[in-house]
């Protein structure tokens, strides 16, 4: 099958990707792909996990992907006799695959719904990447865009919803479903976090200048940085739009801020799966750092359609 996914991509690069990136600069009105190869290496699947539907006509299953390709990707800016590329990607994470409406006749399945739960990891091998940049509005092309990119197809809310019967009578919905709920999150504080900052060629420990990011999906809120501390207080309040219960989870980063590039202090993943309690304040140890505590408090709301319901909020 993996070939066939390799024309489909093919066609799909060449014939809705190059007409979208020549439109969108004026300096990129010659840009073609000149080679399109998915390699031999195809996607695999680590590990399926299903969950209940929220009704009878639904199956929910969760794959953990892995590509480690060996793909080839040449294109050509023929104004700027510029060429580039990319030689191998990586890409991981978690795709939700919902299987909807379910029917009493072949194919037993209306529709498939997919998206990332949550922004996957991409790691690109590009070639000729210093010819690509010298090219007017490309000088902050990243791997970060392209995630950007990716998750404005396929991380929530965002989903690719391919129908399998003719006049599906569900598909707008299915597109646009209504959310589950909302995630308030309190961020109160940090403490005992790595000190990132040292002086006179790392003989003397500093502090650091924490911040922290947040994020659910596409959904991302960045705090304050609080100067010169180990144990910052923010105190800060956001709002969530969660679309899935359960698998949708929060992550939350902290980060010392430096005048060149920002060192991570800590994250992490899963402090919220699907449930909260407004009244008890949490420490969550950091992961991937050796110390440090993360206190939050959670509410969860759920959405109501009875708008007299206002005047309890």
């Amino acid at each position: 099958a993996w070939p066939f996914f390799g024309q489909y991509m093919e066609k799909l690069l060449v014939e809705n990707v190059a007409p979208s990136i020549r439109a969108s600069n004026t300096h990129l009105q010659t840009f073609t792909f000149t080679k399109v190869d998915m390699g031999e290496k195809p996607l695999r699947v680590l590990g399926v996990r299903a969950h209940p539907g929220t009704h009878k006509k639904q199956i929910l299953l969760d794959l953990n992907i892995s590509y480690v390709g060996d793909v080839q990707i040449d294109v050509e800016v023929k104004k700027f006799f510029c060429k580039a590329g990319v030689k191998g990607m990586q890409l991981h994470g978690m795709l939700r695959i919902i299987l909807e409406p379910l029917l009493g006749d072949v194919p037993i399945v209306g529709a498939l719904t997919m998206f990332f739960i949550r922004r996957p990891t991409l790691d690109i091998n590009w070639t000729g990447m210093t010819n690509l940049l010298d090219i007017p509005g490309l000088s902050s092309m990243s791997d970060t865009m392209i995630m950007d990119a990716i998750s404005s197809y396929l991380v929530l809310p965002n989903r690719l919803l391919v129908p399998l019967v003719p006049d599906l009578h569900e598909a707008a919905q299915l597109r646009c479903p209504l959310p589950r709920g909302v995630v308030r999150v309190h961020l109160q504080g940090a403490r005992d976090l790595r000190s990132k900052d040292r002086f006179m060629g790392g003989l003397v420990e500093g502090k650091s200048d924490p911040y922290a990011v947040l994020r659910v999906g596409t959904q991302v809120f960045t705090s304050r940085v609080i100067d010169d501390n180990l144990n910052p207080t923010w105190d800060e309040v956001y709002e969530f739009i969660v679309h899935e219960v359960p698998g949708q989870e929060m992550e939350v980063e902290l980060f010392d801020k430096d005048p060149d590039q920002d060192d991570l202090l800590g994250r992490r993943v899963g402090v919220w799966g699907g449930h909260a309690d407004p009244t008890s304040p949490q420490w969550f140890p950091l992961q991937e750092g050796d110390r440090g505590r993360l206190h939050l408090r959670l509410e969860w709301l759920s959405l109501m359609s009875d708008t007299s319901k206002l005047d309890q909020v």
